[in-house]
């Protein structure tokens, strides 16, 4: 009996390992499946807003980034590509995995501001995230002579001041069309009375300003796709003594062509921000490519403007 009863024990051992062997083969495969979707996006940038991504660690990006005048004086100035115009330089670095700080200076107020994205959450092949979440924030520093300021007298030096934080959630819905929604915040240190033209009403402007936005594309070949942007405030300054609606922020609409190589990113685009800094855009932009009646595309309030990116992997 005592032979007959080892066997059976034997034997029993021997299936759950067996089993054993199997689970463990079959987690292995589920965990080689659910790895992170790429390329939801080619470039850190989809035309005014931050994407969802985040480049490999220890890689070092130079942006350039120009917005032309508005197309209103047509020939006279080219339709705004010889007329004044905004551009911005920056670096960025990923020091680790899923972190990338960087600096930037924008003509514009000769603004320095200072950022930091982290990757929150991926999406997951195979099971895991449907979507990936990333966080993006920047604090920005006016940087122009005090004199420039609009009340130069009551001058404090944290009036330069101001920040922007935007969570951002995208989804790879197929391997050529991605979308992603984003919501923020910007906060002013300081903000100054407007006057109204018309009645001489004085309104008071915001130190905060929510705004939302969403942003596509598609891709039309392994090099070339589409985008399209849509930006709007959430904040506005409605003030029943106040009847001019030109301090008021308006919408973004943006649309343009993006052309890919292994380390090189470039993205051209008609839109109505002229602003880079984002916190600025969604506080003060007065441009509307639509106008308020007609919805010509060929309103004067478009602007032309483009991306340029270049990686460096170490």
């Amino acid at each position: 009996m005592k032979p007959a009863k080892y066997k059976f024990f034997g034997m029993l051992f021997l299936l759950c390992l067996q089993g054993f062997s199997l689970w463990a083969q079959e987690a292995e495969m589920v965990a080689e499946e659910r790895k992170p979707v790429k390329n939801m996006f080619e470039s850190i940038w989809i035309i005014d807003n931050q994407t969802v991504m985040v480049p490999f660690k220890n890689t070092l990006e130079f942006d350039i980034q120009h917005r032309f005048g508005l197309v209103e004086n047509g020939y006279e100035d080219f339709w705004g590509l010889y007329a004044p115009s905004n551009i911005r330089l920056g670096f960025s670095y990923v020091p680790i995995n899923n972190l990338m700080v960087g600096f930037v200076l924008t003509k514009q107020n000769l603004t320095w501001d200072f950022n930091a994205k982290y990757a929150l959450l991926k999406q997951m092949t195979g099971g895991g995230s449907p979507v990936s979440i990333t966080y993006f924030g920047n604090a920005a520093m006016d940087t122009r002579n005090e004199s420039q300021f609009p009340n130069p007298d009551a001058f404090k030096s944290t009036d330069r001041w101001s920040f922007f934080n935007q969570i951002i959630i995208g989804r790879k819905i197929s391997d050529k069309f991605s979308v992603q929604v984003s919501g923020s915040i910007s906060h002013f240190n300081a903000v100054y009375p407007a006057k109204d033209p018309e009645t001489g009403a004085i309104q008071e402007l915001d130190n905060d300003h929510f705004a939302i936005a969403i942003a596509g594309r598609y891709k039309i070949s392994t090099a070339t796709s589409l985008m399209i942007n849509y930006d709007q405030p959430l904040t506005t300054h409605a003030s029943a003594d106040f009847d001019s609606d030109e301090t008021e922020p308006k919408p973004n609409l943006s649309f343009g062509v993006e052309f890919t190589t292994s380390a090189h990113q470039f993205q051209i685009f008609f839109g109505n921000y002229g602003s880079i800094v984002p916190q600025i855009n969604n506080a003060y932009n007065t441009a509307w490519g639509f106008g308020n009646s007609d919805f010509a595309l060929w309103d004067p309030e478009w602007r032309i403007g483009f991306n340029m990116t270049r990686l460096w992997s170490y």
